[in-house]
């Protein structure tokens, strides 16, 4: 967006004539009417609200027997590489890390749910990663994100948060499994329960009330509560990296490539592909940098970005690495170059130096992370077509399949195969279009084979 500032104000940060002058030129900082004090404070915003991620994601990933540390510095250093390539290269303030949900179903769909090894699933998350490079090298790239219906994309975050959902009540031990009725409401007054119940409303009530970090804040909030009341012994706060040698190039590709692991791959493609799509042009609309067509400017560099940050983090150890749609709030305050994401990026690197805080935060306390992003994702069933079957029939499979199933790919799988079949027998099947229909029939061969 670009406005009738000939030079940005330079001199309000302590950088000298030549490093703002620098930055200005790289950055394009005149160009889109901003400065170098805006960036910095919108790169640390973007950071306050995703940082939450380094202490989340170890946490889900070692109960895929995955260590702990090495996850939290694979976690940190994928989340810096792929958010200084998006500044860097493709000058978007938009920051990237190992997704919600993705690592949710790394753990407890591919891990504990199919019985692989986490080496294997490591080694599907490389593989999605590198077939999601070549498509972002390629034209077919939009066809293919233009092909699958809106109600679909909705549907898949939706699903994807209530698969958290489920997650999160589990580990905050307020959802337990039943032998009659499958799952049941747990000790309510135990404490992690209490606390975690806590967690959320404290971070739904700050988000409300507009705090930056409000997740990070819970999260910090209870576990310092809990150390307080004894529930969990504190380790520390500051130390050296751990090695990050147990999950360095530990991916099992071969393994991976197994006929029974392709709809798992395609699954981790697909959810990463679509997320990053819908994430980039949505921050892009809310920034103002949608071109005269609506479309998204250095979109290429954008997906390489993304694709690349996969790549770098399977071969560290951490499921898939994507951009974040908490970066709106960097946008917010007016962050509209890559110099946000630089910002971030070294924010990110500077975490490496906390890993005792990391190991001191209990499930409870980031089961209420888990279940607010939940809240923020289930948003998308509100933009599905409720006046059209044919629409959200389809959706609502999609959505209600993935935490019934513990599978993302499952639920991904039958809401094509009930929005072709539906769509078919209505006679409208050119809405569906040829690759919803040709990836139903996949699912089906799938699913009556393996």
């Amino acid at each position: 967006m670009t406005v009738g500032i000939k030079e940005p104000i330079l001199d309000d940060v302590s950088v000298g004539d030549d490093m703002g002058q620098m930055l200005n030129s790289y950055f394009k900082l005149s160009e889109n009417g901003t400065t170098v004090r805006t960036e910095l404070l919108a790169g640390v915003t973007t950071f306050l609200t995703m940082v939450y991620i380094v202490f989340v994601n170890p946490s889900i990933l070692q109960e895929a027997g995955m260590d702990h540390g090495a996850v939290f510095v694979a976690t940190c250093v994928a989340a810096a590489v792929g958010t200084l390539i998006m500044g860097l290269y493709a000058n978007y303030p938009v920051a990237l890390a190992p997704g919600m949900g993705l690592n949710a179903y790394f753990t407890y769909g591919v891990v504990l749910g199919m019985g692989h090894t986490w080496q294997v699933a490591l080694g599907a998350v490389f593989i999605s990663g590198l077939l999601f490079v070549l498509l972002s090298l390629l034209p077919v790239r939009s066809w293919i994100i233009n092909s699958i219906p809106r109600s679909l994309k909705m549907a898949i975050s939706a699903g994807i948060g209530l698969f958290l959902a489920i997650i999160a009540l589990k580990n905050a031990g307020l959802v337990v499994d039943h032998p009659a009725t499958l799952v049941t409401l747990g000790d309510v007054t135990s404490t992690p329960a209490l606390l975690a119940s806590a967690g959320f409303l404290a971070t739904a009530a700050l988000s409300a009330r507009r705090v930056p970090g409000a997740i990070i804040i819970a999260i910090l909030g209870v576990t310092g509560v809990g150390v307080a009341l004894g529930v969990s012994p504190a380790q520390g706060v500051f130390s050296l990296p751990p090695s990050v040698a147990p999950t360095f190039l530990q991916m099992d590709i071969s393994g991976a490539l197994e006929v029974g692991l392709i709809t798992i791959i395609f699954a981790f493609l697909f959810v990463d592909l679509f997320d990053t799509a819908g994430t980039l042009v949505g921050l892009a609309h809310r920034a103002g940098m949608l071109d005269e067509h609506g479309r998204l400017p250095r979109l290429r560099q954008a997906l390489l970005a993304d694709s690349t940050a996969s790549v770098v983090g399977a071969v560290m150890g951490t499921s898939t690495t994507t951009s974040y749609i908490e970066s709106a709030a960097g946008v917010n305050v007016g962050g509209r170059t890559g110099l946000t994401a630089v910002t971030v990026a070294v924010l990110f690197l500077l975490c490496l130096f906390v890993s005792p805080l990391a190991a001191t935060i209990p499930p409870y306390a980031t089961a209420p992370a888990l279940l607010f992003v939940a809240c923020l994702m289930v948003r998308g069933l509100a933009e599905i077509d409720w006046d059209d079957v044919t629409e959200f029939a389809p959706a609502v499979v999609t959505a209600v399949s993935m935490p019934l199933t513990f599978s993302i790919a499952t639920g991904i799988g039958l809401g094509f195969i009930t929005y072709a079949g539906i769509k078919i027998l209505t006679g409208r099947a050119s809405e569906a279009g040829t690759a919803v229909i040709v990836l139903s029939v996949a699912f089906i061969v799938k699913f009556a084979v393996v």
